[in-house]
Order: structure tokens, then sequence, then C-alpha cells
């Protein structure tokens, strides 16, 4: 069986759709993440009562994913033996009274006072599913948006993983000042550059401040976007996208109602996101929208949706970032002519303008204006303006820039080779001392004690070295002559250092634990 997977084809499309073709329904995917179900899900399209479904979920808990996993077939239809899941026998059911209930409530009404909300708080709450209060500021002006982004409340942002780091995509950030403008009666962002990736941490969230400047006289209002990780043990704020709103702009809503576009060539999007994940974009099924593309000259069209599940979250958003994001695609994937291989994510966006919110399926245009730069028509599945967007410019991004923005990032431990210099003694500055070549009287500056090295059994060497070197810690800290000095203890082949460090001496590793110890 699996030398034939591996000598012949596969024919993955053909099986899916024998099974579609004699009325099945559900798909399961019992592996380790979604690539099949995405498959699965791309040859069959947009059938109404079709799911297909994933048991687990790269960087997600496998029990919580196996349990959606399992509610969803249910959903379907598929029987569940709930009771062996629950582990329920007979002698644990219960029986509900024969008579209908009393229809009284008893839960405890909120109160007013300290707590009671964001009203309590002397806030404003926004209703919006990234951003919770806002709060005026009484003399300047100026309005402060606040908000937390997680993978636990918005789950749909774990799918935007680009090289191995869940992002905050740059369309959030366009719906977040779209959302402030609204706040403050501004109806465009003229400009909105992006500083600094937005990198989601796996467990906990980031606090958002959108900030609004006071209008100019104009209708104009700077915005800045900081986010800070609650995790972090210092409370550090990042910029991560600034710019201008304005009011009044008068911006055209164009519409795109003769669809398919008269005279455009039809392109392929299968595969396209086995394409994109060479290229380091590990989209997962809410971003997975791509249907159709056209191409028409320089220009390029595409019809992009969101997953059935994800449309009543849609209505809750000026324009769901995951579509937006969803509609870039088709550049993306272009054959090379307007995109290369490296990985581009938005760098500037301007002359922005929502005319319609809550789209779950989108039609896109988009079309070059210069180098890195395209203009962007958005409507909706009928055809109706929905965004426009002036300019977009876009940028390479490599994974050492989203490394560096990490809120987890790590340091380590390197080696590196200092060339040996000879150098001429100091006069008045003592030079490094070697225990067993010690001068009478008092000393400054280093005492270096060189571990010996012991042959034999390894117990007794390890014994050996670890003793001798306890000795030696005792008497330096013992004796008031080394007061003024360092010491140090120096080992050979204790510690891996370099690739070339092929064999550790276990005798002279456990001097690091026993000096460390000492330190302590």
């Amino acid at each position: 069986y699996w030398t034939r997977h591996l000598r012949e084809a596969v024919r993955f499309s053909d099986t899916v759709q024998y099974l579609q073709g004699r009325g099945v329904e559900t798909y399961v995917e019992l592996g380790p993440d979604a690539i099949l179900t995405a498959l699965a899900s791309a040859t069959v399209g947009d059938v109404e009562g079709t799911a297909f479904i994933s048991s687990c979920r790269r960087q997600r808990p496998e029990a919580r994913e196996l349990l959606a996993a399992v509610g969803r077939t249910h959903n379907q239809g598929v029987p569940v033996d709930w009771a062996a899941y629950f582990g329920a026998t007979e002698d644990r059911w219960t029986d509900l009274p024969t008579y209908a209930f009393q229809q009284q409530r008893y839960w405890l009404e909120a109160a007013g006072g300290e707590g009671a909300g964001l009203g309590a708080a002397g806030l404003e709450s926004v209703g919006h599913p990234l951003l919770s209060a806002a709060i005026a500021s009484a003399d300047s002006g100026e309005v402060v948006l606040t908000g937390r982004l997680s993978v636990d409340s918005q789950p749909w942002l774990a799918d935007h993983d680009v090289l191995g780091s869940i992002l905050f995509p740059g369309t959030g950030f366009v719906e977040l000042a779209i959302r402030a403008g609204d706040q403050v009666g501004c109806d465009a962002v003229e400009e909105l550059t992006l500083h600094a990736p937005l990198i989601l941490p796996e467990r906990g969230g980031a606090a958002v401040q959108v900030w609004l400047g006071a209008d100019d006289g104009s209708g104009r209002r700077t915005v800045t976007i900081h986010s800070r990780d609650e995790n972090a043990a210092e409370p550090v704020w990042t910029r991560h996208a600034e710019g201008t709103l304005v009011s009044g702009s008068g911006l055209p809503a164009a519409a795109l109602t003769e669809w398919p576009p008269p005279g455009a060539t039809p392109t392929t999007v299968d595969g396209a996101y086995e394409l994109l994940l060479e290229r380091g974009y590990h989209y997962g099924p809410v971003f997975q929208g791509l249907k159709a593309a056209w191409t028409s000259g320089e220009s390029l069209y595409a019809e992009v949706s969101l997953p059935e599940q994800a449309h009543a979250d849609a209505a809750r958003y000026g324009l769901h970032p995951a579509l937006l994001d969803a509609a870039m695609h088709v550049a993306l994937i272009d054959d090379g002519s307007s995109t290369d291989e490296s990985t581009v994510l938005p760098f500037s966006w301007n002359d922005v303008a929502l005319h319609a919110g809550g789209a779950p399926a989108l039609r896109v245009c988009i079309a070059p204006s210069g180098p890195n730069t395209v203009t962007v028509t958005v409507a909706d599945a009928e055809g109706q303006p929905v965004l426009t967007v002036g300019s977009l410019v876009s940028r390479p991004v490599s994974q050492e820039q989203l490394s560096a923005g990490r809120p987890e990032s790590l340091f380590e431990i390197a080696w590196r080779p200092l060339a040996a210099q000879a150098q001429a003694p100091v006069d008045g500055v003592a030079g490094p001392h070697v225990w067993g070549e010690l001068p009478e009287g008092e000393l400054t500056g280093a005492v270096v004690f060189h571990v010996p090295e012991v042959e034999g059994p390894l117990p007794d060497a390890v014994r050996s070295a670890t003793g001798r070197t306890l000795a030696v810690v005792q008497e330096w800290l013992a004796e008031e002559r080394f007061a003024e000095t360092t010491l140090v203890v120096a080992t050979r082949g204790a510690v891996v250092v370099d690739a070339a460090s092929e064999r550790v001496d276990l005798a002279q590793a456990p001097v690091w634990g026993l000096v460390r110890a000492a330190q302590a």
C-alpha cells in the first residue's frame, strides 16, 4: 500500500470526487494538521451541507481540537457515542421532572457602581471584536481606543501564520484604523504606514491601543497603533502603525457588477495555498478564501469568501481582516509577473475608504500603479462597492525580521573564538595568578584554577575533579588575602563550544554545576 503511494499517483482529487458522487457529505481528516481538509474543500468547492473537518491543528491544544471535530461531526448528523465520551453508565442517569419548569429566574442582576462595566469606569463601549472601549480627552480632543488581541478571543488569528509566527495581519490594522475613524467621524484612511510586525503569543494576548490626535481644523487626525505583550516582564509598548484619518474625503466608490470581467482569462487556483505554503504563508482555513481568479492585461480579478462558520463573525466587522487578506492572495500566486517568490507583507495603505460593512464574500480587482504598488477595488458578491484602496505598497519580509519582533524570543549562549594576543605587562597592574603558583601576601586581579584532567574510571574521575574544585573554592572564600581577587575556574572539554566539539569530558562537566551552586 505505502509502496504504491510512493511510486504511483495518489489520485486524491479523483477519490474525493468519487465520494462526493456517492453522497458523502462529511469528511474528517485524521492527521497532524488541516492540509488534506483544505485540499478536499478545494476539490469539492462550496457545496451546501458538506463539511470538511480537521481533528488536529498545528499549535492548538489537541484535546480541544479533537472534541471540536467530534462536535462538528455530530452537527453533520453522524452518530456519536456520547455515553462513552462522558463515561456515563446506567447508575449515573438522572430522571428529569415530569412537569413543566416554573420559569422563575434566579440570576443575579448586574448592580451599578464599581466594577459594573465600562460605563462605571468612565469609558465608552466600542462594540467591536478587536476594540472594547474608548475614552476622549477632556481638553485636548484626543481619543484613545483600547482592546485585546489573542488567539483565544479571536481564534481566526491563529490561521495567519507567516514564516512560523502568528502574525496580526496588515488588514487588521486597516480595520482598527477604520473603526477608530468611525468613532470621531472620519470616513477614510488617508495614509497608514506599518512600522513593526505584531507577533501574537501562543498563550495569553496583547493589549492594543489606537491613539487619535486632535482635529487639525481641516478634518484630519493623526492615528497611531501600539501594542504590549501582556506576558512581558516590562510594560513596553511597541508602535506598529501610524498615519492620518480624514473626514469628507469624497473617495469614489467603484462597483464590479460585470462579472466575470468581460474579456478576462480564467486562472486556476488549484494548489494555490500549497504554493503559498512553500513561500512561508501558513494560512489556515479562515484565510484560505480564494475561490476563483482571472487576468486581464496587468489587472487581476478574484472571488474570495469566508468559510460558512465565519459568516456570522463577518457581520461584526467593517470588513473582516481575514477576508480582505484573502482578497490579496491572487497577487501572491500570480505567475511571477507581479510578485517574486519572496514573502511580502503590506507596508503602506493610502486613500482607503469603506463603503459597506459585514460582507462574507467579495469580488476584487487589483491593478498595478507603480513599483510594488497596486490599487485595490473590492465589491460584495453582487458587485456593489465595499472598499477602495488608492494605493497599497508591499515589501519583502524575512524570518529574521519577524523573529526580532517575537515577544518570547530567547537568548542563547554563543561561544566566539578570541585570537590569542601577546600583551606586554602594564606597570602597576597585576596579571592573572595561577593556583598552585601563588606568591605570598595579599593578591589582586584574577586567580586561575585549572581543573586537572583525571584518568581512571569515570565515577572516580568525577569525584576527584569536583572534590579538588570544591576544596579550592572553599579555601579561596576562607582566606582574607583573596578578598580583592576573582577566582576563575578553567575546564577543558566540559561543554560544547562549536560544531568541532565532538566529545564532552564527563569528569569535567560536573564542575560547572558545582561552581554555579557556589555562586548561588
